[in-house]
């Protein structure tokens, strides 16, 4: 008998079905364009909800919202223009609109995203000013010069945004990318549109918490110093040229606020005061560093992953990155957009109140 055509059953691998890698690459394509688009509506509805809530309610109708506003038109915009074409490049895994929308979108996706970035480096601006010198910038700070900030603010972003544009590199039909052929591109792009936006941030922000926490310690020692006089009731101390260090997460009604404060005070009963005293800088210190922490954290943990991989790949021609990880970056700096309206407006009672009516659908007054 010949066993040489007999075939040795343990040596025979089993080979996976390609229909069931198939499958299972497609219910993962169809879960990943479910999520992109989950995400893409609730950052629509989101901004949407703030844009209507300034717009109809008299007590946002001021010129920081109207900053808040513009950001979240931008952001809107990002979720409407920018997201959906990008989830069906996702779902498609190759590009089949062509170069001139490939150069639309592109456009309007760096753009965007540049001036949603510019417009919180506006509020920070904003913000430092309001705290360091409230009552001088109280005058200047009108409906006019927000309207200009925010054009100014679009203007960079189109200059910042239009030289990538014109001389990035076209490398295929089926990819809709930007690459450069130079770093001076590269430097110029990421730094207008980022580093330089972040850098003022940060700076900005820090200053805005030391001017804070020297208001809180301020309050606290002249209301322990009014305690200790013998029960004599003497004037606090309230910096009037400085406001409440509530402005950090609250920029609709400084004036109201600091006007508020100062009828309340001689009402408060002595037993009242002693309650707050320098302890009442604790709480507040504590909210205006996690205020300050989650706009700053938010926005870094967002851009900067994006921002690194736009320098390395472009300025080291041996770098690589997968397409994947590619589009994680890419869709990490989108939920920015998402985040920003959430940030700066969950911190504010008016923002809550005005929420909560367009909510239950209540009329407006």
């Amino acid at each position: 008998m010949d066993l040489s055509n007999i075939t040795d059953v343990s040596n025979i691998t089993v080979t996976d079905n390609p229909l069931d890698v198939e499958d299972k690459s497609t219910s993962s394509n169809v879960l990943l364009t479910l999520t992109l688009s989950l995400l893409a509506i609730m950052t629509t509805a989101i901004n949407s909800l703030v844009i209507t809530a300034i717009i109809v309610t008299r007590k946002l109708h001021h010129p920081a919202n109207y900053l808040i506003c513009s950001l979240a038109v931008t952001d809107l915009l990002v979720a409407i223009l920018v997201m959906p074409v990008g989830i069906v490049y996702i779902a498609k895994e190759t590009w089949i609109m062509g170069q001139v929308v490939c150069n639309i979108w592109l456009g309007v996706d760096i753009t965007c995203c540049t001036c949603s970035i510019l417009h919180l480096a506006a509020i920070a601006v904003d913000r430092y000013r309001a705290i360091t010198d409230a009552v001088e910038y109280s005058r200047k700070r009108t409906s006019r010069r927000a309207a200009i900030m925010i054009a100014a603010v679009w203007l960079i972003s189109v200059l910042v945004s239009l030289p990538p544009l014109v001389w990035r590199r076209h490398d295929s039909e089926q990819e809709c990318l930007i690459l450069y052929d130079h770093i001076g591109f590269t430097i110029y792009s990421t730094f207008g549109a980022f580093y330089i936006p972040l850098t003022l941030i940060l700076i900005l922000y820090y200053k805005i918490y030391r001017a804070a926490k020297t208001l809180f310690h301020r309050r606290s020692t002249s209301r322990l110093t009014k305690r200790e006089a013998n029960g004599t009731a003497l004037p606090v101390c309230l910096d009037k040229d400085r406001p409440s260090p509530d402005t950090i997460s609250d920029q609709s009604n400084e004036g109201d606020r600091i006007r508020s404060t100062i009828r309340s005070r001689p009402a408060e009963s002595r037993r009242e005061r002693s309650f707050k005293g320098p302890w009442i800088s604790v709480p507040r210190e504590k909210r205006a560093a996690t205020m300050l922490g989650l706009i700053l954290g938010a926005f870094v943990i967002c851009w900067l992953p994006f921002f690194l991989k736009e320098v390395i790949v472009n300025a080291c021609t041996s770098c690589s990155i997968s397409g994947g990880m590619a589009d994680l970056l890419t869709w990490l700096g989108y939920l920015n957009s998402l985040i920003n309206p959430l940030i700066y407006t969950i911190f504010n009672k008016d923002f809550k109140k005005a929420f909560q009516k367009l909510v239950k659908c209540r009329h407006y007054l």
